[in-house]
């Protein structure tokens, strides 16, 4: 009973084929595609509008070097936006609840801002492993503590958000199961337990907009540091 809780963050697939990479790939799928014309329905004019807005909210902190990293920061916003929706459907996959994936997804970006910072401006993001006036004594603490720190984030982007969403999910199945489970026995309860069901179900469309959010912001202000 225990182990179909987790059944549903385990990878599907068919004839020994890995499915994940199809649940990936299936949001650009809603999308609408491009036309000749600037406008050419209420949905592309919604899109347009979501994308000016969430560009601009990532965007205000960067400086002019940071916004070319504009399109790639608002695409994966646009991505984990929609898996992360999709993924509250019935009978769907969510592969943001994969550490593996996240890990994937947080790792190369935080060493290209890393990257970036030594490149461009070396003493600086040095700089930040070592605050101003630190006591001699101090200073081999403070570097290694620091250091961890520094290495620690991509770690803390992919766990925070597999963390988030892997508990939403088993929160939602469990007080379905209650609610399927005493539905013939418990009428009254049953009924309280999905009106709960409903609120957990808001709140976790809350969340999955907010950590795919919260997941691209971090980035953005790993960036900011390094430009």
């Amino acid at each position: 009973m225990n182990l179909s809780f987790f059944d549903q963050f385990s990878s599907p697939t068919l004839l020994g084929i890995p499915l994940i990479l199809i649940s990936m790939t299936f949001p650009a799928l809603l999308l609408p595609s491009p036309g000749n014309r600037w406008i050419t329905s209420r949905l592309s004019t919604l899109q347009l509008w979501l994308i000016n807005l969430i560009t601009k909210q990532l965007m205000t902190p960067l400086n002019k070097k940071g916004h070319k990293w504009a399109l790639i920061l608002t695409s994966l916003m646009i991505f984990l936006l929609l898996i992360n929706l999709l993924g509250l459907l019935p009978y769907t996959f969510t592969p943001t609840t994969q550490l593996s994936m996240n890990l994937a997804l947080a790792f190369p970006l935080w060493l290209a801002t890393l990257l970036t910072g030594l490149r461009n401006q070396p003493s600086a993001s040095l700089s930040h492993l070592l605050p101003e006036g630190t006591p001699t004594l101090l200073i081999p603490a403070l570097i290694l503590i620091e250091t961890t720190s520094l290495l620690i984030r991509p770690l803390a982007l992919g766990v925070r958000l597999t963390a988030n969403l892997t508990a939403g999910h088993l929160l939602i199945q469990l007080i379905s199961t209650a609610t399927t489970a005493l539905f013939t026995t418990m009428p009254l309860v049953s009924l309280l337990t999905f009106l709960v069901l409903l609120l957990l179900t808001i709140l976790e469309v809350a969340v999955a907009m907010i950590q795919a959010y919260v997941f691209v912001l971090l980035l953005s202000l790993y960036l900011q540091e390094n430009t």
